[in-house]
């Protein structure tokens, strides 16, 4: 899996946001605020994040609404997996990774592995 490209990210960024699944007439208005865009384009990015399987559609009249398939945070795990996976020597990338985190990326792995521990 390779990242997103800009508008992919901020088109996802926005589904993400949303508690309900969303239009390319929703998503559009909402880009519109920062950039000019057509709706052809909203469109095709978002067929195409649906051909890459990180948005679900379902047809409501003639329009399609989407939903994200996973979560933000489970579609950075897996790209966060994937680099890990292709980093090379796998202790020295996480060492390497482990001292560039902040206090705060620090205090939430701290909290992430205390909760895997209870399990």
């Amino acid at each position: 899996m390779r990242g997103l490209g800009e508008l992919e990210s901020a088109i996802m960024e926005h589904v993400w946001s949303c508690d309900a699944p969303v239009s390319v007439r929703d998503v559009l208005d909402r880009l519109r605020r920062d950039r000019t865009l057509a709706y052809t384009t909203v469109m095709t990015v978002m067929d195409k994040l649906h051909k890459k399987g990180l948005l679900h559609r379902s047809q409501h009249g003639r329009a399609y609404l989407y939903e994200p398939v996973v979560s933000h945070e489970a579609y950075s795990a897996q790209l966060m997996q994937e680099a890990l996976a292709h980093g090379g020597n796998q202790a020295m990338t996480l060492v390497h990774f482990l001292e560039r985190l902040t206090p705060e990326e620090h205090a939430a792995l701290d909290a992430a592995l205390h909760r895997t521990a209870r399990r």
